[in-house]
């Protein structure tokens, strides 16, 4: 999988609502109305990353969830982070 460059990067953030990028990482926090609510949206996007066969960074803090997608083995962003960001804003 090729890394995306600086204009297809923009382009992809454009269409995705508040992820925003940090270097060779895009990121996202949701505020869910409850911890439980919280751990069922984390189980959501497990499911999402194991058929993707792409995982990201998750931080629980009580009813926030912070995702954060690079693809590590080609050293910054490819299409499967813009891809599963997508799946993981329409599992919310």
């Amino acid at each position: 999988m090729a890394l995306l460059d600086d204009a297809e990067i923009r382009a992809g953030l454009d269409a995705l609502e508040g992820w925003t990028r940090e270097g060779d990482v895009i990121r996202k926090t949701y505020t869910l109305d409850s911890f439980a609510e919280a751990i069922a949206f984390v189980n959501r996007i497990a499911g999402l990353a194991e058929r993707a066969d792409h995982h990201p960074d998750i931080d629980i803090r009580y009813d926030r969830v912070g995702c954060a997608l690079s693809t590590h083995s080609q050293g910054g962003l490819t299409r499967k982070d813009l891809d599963l960001a997508r799946q993981i804003d329409a599992a919310r």
